[in-house]
């Protein structure tokens, strides 16, 4: 969502009336909760990298380090009330930054930016001037190349007011970093409520015209991180079409009704059901990993549901609501065992998902698509929320 000054004092009045868990003023208390600090371990730099562990009084739990504003750790309960880690990731910046990590980039639980999603070529034109960026997925530029945000140092701010308690957190991304244009100042605010909601809030300026597209990448397991397959998972997607990919996972820039095909999700459905079918789009992604067209609000709600997950054995509930127009589900292809988690077990193939709020990817070359450019003066505003429950 990209605002001209005038309407966003408009447009984010009818986000916090519309969306639960919106960050209010932090001068407020908020007597159930508190931050606490710890340190995560040390850059290679040597600066040091802080874990915030953030509980509200439900019991929930979750743990975000400033390094790659990455989530390690987020705590729900099932249906017995047993609490339990659902998100795939480590314990110590050290895993992060080990060559098997870096190798296997899987981004988890990381702020992806500046760019999250494929640029096809690592380049894009805007008024004439070509710009160039790093190819890190074949042919392609992905979630920010080799220096997005998933690999910086943010600056972060715990608060604890009446909406709940978080940290938000900072970083300008200077002019031409990474072959982007403009220097952009970042804030992303995660938001526990006692509503056992987690709440994202993105926003954004820049100095020249560039494109944005921020996300998270958490990698959800509801039956627990470490218990291995997703598959038995029942997904819904609110979206009547998909954007199919070439062989390299870019975009061909058609939207394709789902009806009648695997990518079907309109009505509750095992994520394994027809993963495994015999299909050009499901073959190039090794599995899921595509755009979902999300539908819009009937109210006209800029928020809109995009998705909801159930565990069977846990019961647990995830849904996913967002102001985005799109998101990415990846049913965790590549994980292959290589990578060990908290729980001491490693991550096998698709012992995970991922449900990535976005503008859909290569937008800048993709003018049917809605456009992701940021212009100087505009503000950059996203917000997604994960609410959990339990059947």
């Amino acid at each position: 969502m990209i605002l001209k000054p005038s309407l966003v004092s408009l447009a984010l009045s009818a986000c916090v009336l519309s969306a639960p868990g919106v960050q209010a003023d932090t001068s407020e208390t908020h007597p159930h909760a508190a931050v606490e600090q710890s340190t995560f371990g040390t850059l290679p730099d040597g600066r040091t990298a802080t874990l915030y562990r953030i509980v509200n009084d439900q019991g929930m739990a979750m743990t975000v380090t400033d390094y790659g504003g990455i989530i390690t750790s987020l705590d729900v309960p099932d249906r017995r009330g047993t609490l339990e880690d659902v998100v795939l990731g480590f314990d110590s910046l050290s895993n992060y930054l080990s060559t098997a990590y870096q190798r296997a980039n899987p981004y988890f639980g990381a702020v992806i930016g500046r760019y999250g999603n494929r640029i096809a070529g690592g380049q894009f034109e805007i008024d004439g001037h070509t710009y160039t960026l790093a190819k890190n997925d074949g042919p392609n530029h992905l979630h920010g190349g080799d220096t997005g945000f998933s690999r910086v140092l943010w600056h972060a701010t715990p608060f604890d007011n009446a909406e709940g308690s978080g940290v938000v957190l900072t970083y300008t991304s200077p002019d031409g970093d990474g072959g982007y244009p403009g220097q952009l100042a970042t804030t992303v605010t995660y938001t526990l409520t006692d509503a056992n909601q987690l709440v994202i809030d993105y926003r954004a300026t820049t100095t020249k015209t560039t494109p944005v597209n921020l996300t998270q990448h958490s990698y959800f397991n509801l039956n627990g991180e470490g218990s291995g397959s997703v598959l038995d998972h029942q997904l819904m997607i609110n979206a009547d079409a998909f954007t199919p990919v070439d062989a390299t996972l870019i975009p061909t820039g058609d939207i394709t009704p789902v009806q009648g095909t695997p990518f079907d999700f309109t009505e509750p459905m095992a994520i394994g059901a027809r993963i495994d079918q015999n299909t050009t789009q499901l073959e190039r992604g090794k599995g899921y990993d595509h755009n979902f067209v999300l539908k819009r609000a009937a109210d006209g709600n800029a928020m809109r549901l995009a998705a909801r997950v159930i565990a069977p054995d846990s019961g647990r509930v995830m849904e996913v609501s967002t102001t985005e127009p799109g998101i990415q589900f990846y049913s965790g292809n590549f994980l292959d065992g290589t990578l060990t988690g908290k729980s001491g077990r490693p991550y096998g193939h698709r012992s995970g998902f991922a449900l990535e709020t976005q503008h859909y990817p290569d937008s800048p070359n993709q003018s049917a698509f809605p456009s992701t450019l940021l212009s100087p003066g505009d503000t950059y505003r996203s917000r997604t929320v994960y609410s959990f429950s339990t059947q």
